[in-house]
């Protein structure tokens, strides 16, 4: 049976590079018009990030292999995204900074909830239940801030900094920035997850050992990413999927309608005639995606969006940070 619990993976995605180009910027203080050192400059859930240097300065180089917001980010500052980067050589940004009224309303508040329990709800449901979630260690835990909604039952989670993750079968080190974390509860399990941030990811396998590369390979195999990848090229079949409607085996096209045509920015658009369809990958691993919009757009590289609109239940819904890899992997021999 394919679980009816749909999963709210919520991650920031803009639209495809075009070409390939260095991005250069400073970043200063907006009162005072001084530069900030050591602000962090990325590209959103990728592996390609630098920081300011003494003087507010960065260069970032950037090639049309991914698709991302370009993230700014510097503690007790409100963070800047921008999408319009392309047409730009030069980005002069000005941070304000952030005034967080949420932490005094609720500091030490007893909601009937212990932070031991909630803090358990936030590890199993941000970094899931897999092996590469037991292998996980969110390094700064106590700047999460939690917050228990006991008449709607929802678990509400936020911090001021970047929260870091180490993880151990991945060797990735990740940087995920809270825009928006809620739980709603059922009687056993969460009955929907809802999170959306940035992050960014740091490559701890510098030598390219086997094991974490196959580590790696293996959790792509039968992702979300792969999935859209396989989609895009009208691979899915070649690439171990199969797909059911009312448990009988369907052709995937007959289901996806996918265009031919590439627009601008390198996309296609997908129909779903269905709004929900069974997934399956390698006839054992069982998977549903929902569709709540009549097109979607996907890229050669597995970013897709709306992605509000596009949500998976069962073991792709399953998947969590832990089983995250960057929008850049597989697109080069380092990652």
């Amino acid at each position: 049976m394919i679980s009816n619990k749909l999963t709210f993976l919520f991650f920031l995605c803009s639209v495809s590079f075009v070409f390939a180009q260095t991005l250069t910027g400073k970043v200063v203080d907006a009162t005072t018009k001084e530069p900030l050192e050591t602000v962090s400059v990325y590209f959103d859930n990728t592996t390609i990030g630098t920081t300011t240097n003494e003087s507010g300065e960065f260069s970032i180089d950037y090639t049309e292999a991914v698709q991302s917001v370009l993230v700014i980010s510097y503690l007790g500052y409100e963070k800047v995204l921008i999408s319009n980067y392309r047409n730009q050589s030069e980005l002069n940004i000005e941070l304000k900074e952030s005034v967080n009224q949420l932490d005094a309303v609720v500091i030490d508040t007893d909601d009937g909830m212990s932070r031991e329990i909630k803090l358990r709800w936030f590890r199993n449901e941000f970094l899931g239940k897999s092996e590469n979630a037991k292998s996980c260690k969110i390094l700064n835990e106590k700047d999460i801030k939690l917050r228990f909604n006991k008449r709607e039952g929802v678990i509400t989670a936020w911090s001021n900094t970047p929260i870091l993750v180490r993880n151990k079968n991945l060797q990735y080190e990740i940087s995920f920035d809270i825009i928006d974390f809620e739980i709603t509860l059922g009687s056993f399990n969460a009955r929907s997850v809802v999170y959306l941030g940035t992050s960014f990811y740091k490559d701890l396998n510098d030598k390219n050992k086997k094991k974490i590369v196959n580590a790696r390979a293996k959790t792509y195999k039968g992702s979300i990413q792969h999935f859209m990848r396989a989609l895009y090229e009208k691979q899915l079949t070649e690439e171990g999927y199969i797909f059911g409607k009312e448990g009988y085996k369907v052709k995937p096209y007959d289901y996806f309608i996918i265009s031919d045509t590439i627009d601008d920015f390198g996309t296609k658009t997908v129909s779903l005639k269905e709004s929900r369809l069974g997934i399956f990958y390698n006839d054992i691993v069982e998977s549903v995606i929902q569709v709540s919009v009549d097109k979607f757009n996907v890229d050669k590289y597995g970013n897709y969006n709306p992605i509000p609109n596009v949500l998976f239940g069962g073991n792709m819904g399953k998947q969590r940070l832990a089983d995250s890899l960057p929008l850049d992997y597989g697109l080069d021999l380092t990652n």
